[in-house]
C-alpha cells in the first residue's frame, strides 16, 4: 500500500497510483532518484552558443540501436535478462509464493508412492535436506534448491503424520451386528431416509474385535425425540468403505480414512434410544452445535418449503443431502453448483455483507467515526461472523478452507495491510496444508486455489496496469448513465471472473470429473446477482432469526431460490453432452506448472509458462480409454459399443457406477442385456463368432457374452464351472466368484479376473490390442499392493480370503403339532 505522498500525482487534473510491485522497478531508474541528492551542477552539461540552454545529447543512430536489440539476443545477453529478471522475482518476494507449491509436491509425492514410508525415513530426508540448506547459504542458488527440496520433504513428513493421526479401523467385510453409539450427525436425505453418523460404544451378536470408530448408517425412521448427542441402538448392516469405481477415479476409501468413517450401511429395522451416562464435554459441545443447525435446518424448511428449503438450508447450515437430485443434476450440467458448497463465495459475501452493514451504521455517527478506525472494527466483525458461520455450517473442508483463505485478509485489515495479495493467498494455502495435506490430492483443493490464485494473479495485472495510466477526474453523468455504467462494469466483472476461474479450473474439473459446463458463463451471468442478493437475505435472516423477525427475508429469499432453480433447469435443459471423456496425467502437471508461473511471476518471466500451457494442451488427448470396465465386486462389466453407447450385463446396475462410466468413456446411452431362457435355439455360445461386432450383452443362465468392436469377446460367468466353455472362443472371462483359485483355461492368450482378485485389487481396466489378435490383453487393477492405509482393510474381507459369501444357518423348523 502506498503510503502518505507515495504513489500520487497531486498535479491538476490527473490521477495516478502505483501497486505495490512499483517499488521494485525492472529497469535501475525507474524510480526517480530521491530529493535529497544533490542535483547536476549546471557548469557540467554543454551549454548552446546563446549559453541559454544546454546542448541535448546526441541521440544513437539506427544501427547502433539494432545492434543492442542484437545484443540481448546473444546467449550471454539473454543469460543476463534471465539473471536480471529471476533476481527481481526474488526480491518481490516469489520464494515466500512458492512455499505452499513445494510443500504441495512433497504430499503428492508421499501419497503416489507404492510403498508406506516409515517414520525414520522420512524424518532423516527433512534433517539431510535442512543440513544441506543451512551449509550452503553462501551460495544463493544452491541454497535455494536445498531449501525447495527441504519443503518436498516437509510435504511428505506432514502427509505421513496426518495418515498417522488419522488411523481410521476399517471395516474389512460385510457384516450384520446389534449396534449401540452415540449419534453425532443427522441428515434428512431426498429420497426420505435419515442418515445417522455414529460414534460406536459397543457391538454385539456378533461382537466385533476391530469395529470401527465411527459409521455412517441411514434409516427408514428414527424417534422424533432422537437428536445429535442421543444414544442409539438397533440392528445394521456394516459395509466396508468402497473403493475406485475404476483406475484413477476418486477413492471412496481413501476419503473415508481420512474423514474417520470406519463403515456404511444401513439399519435392518428403526433404531431406538437407550439411556446412557453422561458425555464427555466435547461430545456435549458438538452435540450442542449439532442440536442448534437441526433446529434451524428445521425452521428454515418449516418457512420456506420444498426444494427450494432445502438448498435456504444448504447455503446457511450446509446441510446438502435433502436436495433432490435433478436440482443436483441441473446445477452441474450448468457450471453453478459451486453456489450449493460453502466455499469462499459464501464467506466472502457474508464478511462482506457483515462489514458494509457495519460501515454503514458507524457512517451514522460521523465524529465517532472520524476519531475511531471503523474499518477494523467492522473487519473484526465481520471475522467473528464467518467463525460462527463455519461452526454452524458443519466445518466441512470446503468451508474450512475458505475461512482460512478470508481470515488472513481479513487479519491483514486489521494491521493495515492489503487483504487482496498472493502472499495472502499463500499463508492460507500453507495453513491448509499443514492442518489437512491428504486435501491437495483432492478436487476441492485444486480447483479452488486454481481458481483463486487465477483471480489474484489477474487482478494484480489489473491494478500494475491501471497504475501505469493517468486518467482524466470522471466526468458528471446523468443518474441514469451513472447506474448503467455500473450495471455494465458489474457484467464485465461478473463475466470475467467466469472466465478467468473457468479456466483455470476447467482441466482439474475434466481430470476428477470428465466433464465441464459449456453454457457455465451464460449461467453465472444470469444467477449470480440473484445468489448475491439471497446470501444477502440469508444473512439478515440469521441476524433476525434470534428475535423472530426472519420471517420475510426467508420468504424474500426462497423466491430468489425459485429463480434460480428455474433458470439453471432452463440452461441445463439447452446445455450440450457435458461429458469429455479421460485426459492425460501429465497434461494436468503441465497445466498446473503453467498456471503457477503465470500467476506468481511478475516480470517478463511469466511468458515461460506459455510452452507449458502448449504443451499440456498438445497432450491432453494422450491417453487411452479402457475396452472393458470391471466393478470391485464382479457384479457389473460394461464396454463402448460405438454410437454412444455403453453396454452393461445387468438390468439394474449401479447408477453411480455407470453415470462415471459414461462420462469416462463418452457414452450417453446404456444398453441394457438382452436374456435368454436357459435352452433357447436364439442364444447358442457354440459358435459366439456370430456376434456382430459391438453386440451388448446376451445373457442365460450363469453366462453373458458381448463382444467388442475390436472382435474381442468378452464373457461374463457366474463360477469356474460355468466359465470353462468360453475358453475356447473368449478373450477375456470375468468369474464372478471368489473360489475360483486358479485359471479355467489351458490357453495364455485368455485372460481370465475373478472375483478374488477384484475384492484384493479394486476396480479394473482392460485394454485390447488393435493391431494383433494373437496378444493377451492387458489389465490394470485400481489398487496396488503392498497396500497404503487406507487399502489395509481389503485383505480381511471374505472375497479377499476366497471364501464364499456368508449365509446364515436356516433354524430347523419345530414339528407340527398332532
Amino acid at each position: 500500500m502506498a503510503g502518505p505522498g507515495r504513489g500520487v500525482d497531486e498535479s491538476e487534473g490527473a490521477i495516478t497510483s502505483v501497486s505495490e510491485r512499483s517499488l521494485f522497478a525492472d529497469v535501475p531508474h525507474a524510480e526517480p532518484l530521491p530529493a535529497l541528492l544533490p542535483a547536476s551542477h549546471p557548469a557540467t552539461q554543454p551549454l548552446s552558443p546563446d549559453r541559454s540552454a544546454p546542448i541535448p545529447a546526441p541521440q544513437p543512430g539506427p544501427v547502433i540501436r539494432f545492434r543492442r536489440q542484437l545484443s540481448h539476443l546473444s546467449p550471454s545477453g539473454i543469460r543476463n535478462s534471465v539473471a536480471s529478471a529471476a533476481g527481481l522475482e526474488l526480491d518481490r518476494g516469489v520464494a515466500f509464493l512458492l512455499v505452499p507449491v513445494f510443500l504441495a509436491c512433497g504430499v503428492i509425492v508421499y501419497f503416489s508412492l507404492t510403498v508406506e514410508p516409515d517414520f525414520p525415513q522420512s524424518i532423516a530426508v527433512v534433517v539431510l535436506a535442512a543440513l544441506c540448506a543451512a551449509v550452503t547459504r553462501s551460495w544463493r542458488k544452491t541454497h535455494l534448491c536445498f531449501m525447495a527440496a527441504l519443503l518436498c520433504a516437509l510435504g511428505v513428513l506432514a502427509a505421513k503424520v496426518e495418515t498417522w493421526r488419522a488411523g481410521t479401523q476399517m471395516l474389512g467385510s460385510e457384516i450384520q451386528t446389534q449396534l449401540t453409539g452415540r449419534v453425532v450427525r443427522l441428515d434428512q436425505m431426498a429420497n426420505g431416509r435419515i442418515r445417522l453418523t455414529i460414534d460406536v460404544m459397543s457391538t454385539a451378536r456378533p461382537t466385533l474385535r476391530y469395529a470401527p470408530g465411527r459409521v455412517r448408517v441411514s434409516a427408514r425412521k428414527i424417534p422424533a425425540e432422537m437428536t445429535a448427542g442421543s444414544v442409539a441402538t438397533g440392528y445394521v448392516r456394516l459395509l466396508p468403505p468402497t473403493g475406485l469405481v475404476r483406475p484413477d477415479s476418486y477413492d471412496f476409501s481413501f476419503d473415508s480414512y481420512f474423514a474417520g468413517i470406519g463403515a456404511s450401511g444401513f439399519f435392518l429395522g428403526n433404531p431406538k434410544i437407550v439411556v446412557s451416562e453422561d458425555a464427555p464435554f466435547a461430545a456435549r459441545l458438538s452435540s450442542s452445535i449439532e442440536k442448534a443447525r437441526e433446529n434451524i435446518a428445521d425452521h428454515i424448511r418449516d418457512s420456506i418449503g420444498g426444494a427450494e428449503g432445502e438448498i435456504a438450508a444448504a447455503l446457511i447450515i450446509g446441510v446438502r443431502a435433502g436436495i433432490p437430485e435433478e436440482i443436483n443434476e441441473s446445477m452441474r450440467r450448468t457450471g453453478i453448483y459451486h453456489i450449493i458448497s460453502i466455499s469462499g463465495l459464501h464467506m466472502a459475501l457474508v464478511a462482506g455483507t457483515i462489514m458494509g452493514l457495519l460501515r454503514g451504521a458507524f457512517a451514522l455517527f460521523p465524529d465517532f467515526s472520524s476519531r475511531r478506525p471503523v474499518k477494523k472494527y467492522a473487519a473484526a466483525a465481520a471475522l467473528l461472523s464467518i467463525a460462527a458461520y463455519l461452526i454452524f455450517s458443519g466445518i466441512v473442508v470446503a468451508a474450512e478452507r475458505s475461512f482460512i483463505m478470508l481470515a488472513v485478509m481479513l487479519v491483514a485489515v486489521l494491521f493495515d495491510r492489503a487483504a487482496l495479495t498472493m502472499r495472502n493467498l499463500t499463508i492460507s494455502a500453507i495453513a491448509v496444508i499443514v492442518v489437512s495435506p491428504h486435501e491437495v490430492v483432492g478436487p476441492s483443493f485444486q480447483m479452488s486455489f486454481a481458481a483463486t490464485a487465477a483471480l489474484v494473479g489477474a487482478y494484480a495485472g489489473w491494478s500494475d496496469y491501471r497504475a501505469d495510466r493517468a486518467t482524466a477526474p470522471p466526468q458528471r453523468r446523468s443518474p441514469v448513465a451513472f447506474v448503467t455504467r455500473k450495471l455494465a462494469a458489474g457484467t464485465g466483472t461478473i463475466a470475467m471472473t467466469s472466465i478467468i476461474a473457468g479456466s483455470a479450473t476447467a482441466l482439474f474439473a475434466i481430470w476428477h470429473f470428465q466433464r465441464v459446463s459449456p453454457l457455465s458463463l451464460f449461467a453465472n451471468l444470469a444467477v449470480m446477482p440473484i445468489v448475491t442478493v439471497v446470501m444477502f437475505l440469508a444473512v439478515l435472516s440469521a441476524l433476525a432469526m434470534p428475535f423472530g423477525f426472519d420471517g420475510p427475508f426467508l420468504y424474500m429469499m426462497g423466491k430468489g431460490l425459485t429463480a434460480m432453480i428455474a433458470i439453471s433447469g432452463w440452461i441445463s435443459e439447452r446445455s450440450p453432452v457435458d461429458a469429455v471423456g479421460l485426459i492425460s496425467l501429465q497434461s494436468v502437471l503441465l497445466v498446473t506448472v503453467a498456471l503457477v508461473i503465470a500467476t506468481m511471476a511478475t516480470t517478463w518471466l511469466r511468458l515461460a509458462a506459455l510452452p507449458f500451457a502448449l504443451a499440456g494442451l498438445l497432450t491432453i488427448s494422450d491417453t487411452r480409454a479402457p475396452d472393458v470396465l470391471i466393478s470391485e465386486d464382479a457384479h457389473l462389466v460394461a464396454l463402448p459399443i460405438g454410437g454412444g453407447e455403453l453396454a452393461v450385463n445387468r438390468v439394474r446396475s449401479n447408477e453411480f457406477t455407470t453415470d462415471n462410466w459414461k462420462h469416462a468413456l463418452v457414452s450417453a446411452t446404456i444398453v441394457e442385456p438382452e436374456t435368454f431362457e436357459k435352452g433357447d435355439v436364439r442364444f447358442d455360445i457354440a459358435d459366439p463368432a456370430d456376434l456382430p461386432p459391438g453386440a451388448p450383452f446376451y445373457c442365460t443362465a450363469g453366462l453373458c457374452l458381448a463382444r467388442h468392436p475390436s472382435g474381442a469377446i468378452i464373457a461374463l460367468a457366474d463360477d469356474r464351472k460355468t466359465a470353462r466353455p468360453a475358453c475356447a472362443f473368449a478373450d477375456l472371462i470375468v468369474i464372478d466368484d471368489a473360489t475360483a483359485y486358479y485359471n479355467p483355461c489351458r490357453n495364455p492368450l485368455v485372460l481370465v479376473v475373478t472375483k478374488r482378485q477384484l475384492a484384493r485389487m479394486g476396480s479394473a481396466a482392460v485394454f485390447f490390442d488393435p493391431l494383433s489378435a494373437t496378444t493377451r490383453a492387458e489389465i490394470r487393477f485400481a489398487v496396488r499392493q503392498p497396500y497404503r492405509p487406507w487399502h489395509e482393510q481389503r485383505r480381511f474381507s471374505r472375497e479377499a480370503r476366497g471364501l464364499p459369501p456368508y449365509r446364515r444357518a436356516e433354524k430347523p423348523k419345530k414339528p407340527a403339532a398332532q
